[in-house]
């Protein structure tokens, strides 16, 4: 087949244009422009979506591009690995913030209070009376979101829907905390946009304007619904 000068190198690299990205602050890039995109289609600003990178079980060394290529929000699971990890990038590195997006066990409280900015995974007395005692003992006041297990999934963490109203209302009245966001992992083989909607819902009719929804398989569809904060990781990081 005849092929003009030049248009076989023009092929090769229409062919390496749309190999997926390869390194760490490509996938970044790529994450970013997805979520301007996903906020200009729901006529939403991006500069409304906070993206979280989820860094949990990665390495000080390659969260540091990260880092560097300017992202100042990151999401651990375990109050231990971070508190490992974060205290050399935060001391190199000033103006991070930290998001717990893992369970929390009441014991933890005490390092959870004083490491992170966020707390995602309020989800039960025994914990708010416990982050309740810490706050008042430390003057420190991280911002906590309630977890909500949407899918009423017996394994997971989060209070059930029907609950959350009342269970906001206990953090509030009976233990003084102040909730600022909400927080949804759907079931993984459930279509994730009934759980956004529902989360929103919830956060409507309690005053809540932070909502932490959406992972690196959804976040556009969760930014269409109102999410505040999108959680990514393999989608910046590779799989684990």
């Amino acid at each position: 087949m005849f092929r003009a000068p030049g248009g076989e190198r023009k092929a090769k690299a229409l062919q390496q244009s749309k190999k997926p990205p390869a390194t760490t602050v490509e996938r970044l890039a790529l994450v970013r422009a997805r979520i301007a995109r996903a906020a200009r289609d729901a006529e939403r600003s991006p500069q409304e979506v906070t993206l979280v990178c989820v860094s949990k079980s990665f390495a000080a060394q390659d969260v540091t591009p990260v880092i560097c290529a300017g992202e100042r929000v990151f999401g651990e699971n375990r109050v231990q690995e971070a508190l490992e990890k974060w205290p050399p990038l935060k001391s190199s590195h000033p103006g991070l913030e930290l998001h717990l997006i893992g369970p929390l066990q009441s014991n933890k409280a005490h390092d959870a209070v004083a490491f992170f900015d966020v707390i995602e995974t309020v989800d039960r007395e025994k914990i708010a009376k416990a982050l309740a005692s810490e706050i008042q003992r430390t003057a420190r006041h991280p911002r906590l979101y309630v977890q909500v297990n949407t899918g009423a999934e017996p394994q997971k963490a989060g209070v059930l829907p029907q609950e959350a109203d009342s269970f906001i209302a206990s953090c509030r009245k009976t233990f003084g905390l102040e909730i600022s966001g909400l927080m949804c992992i759907p079931p993984l083989d459930d279509q994730a946009s009934p759980h956004f909607a529902l989360l929103n819902q919830i956060a409507a009719r309690n005053g809540i304007l932070a909502l932490s929804m959406g992972m690196s398989a959804d976040f556009e569809l969760a930014i269409q619904l109102g999410a505040t904060h999108v959680r990514i990781g393999s989608a910046i990081f590779g799989e684990r």
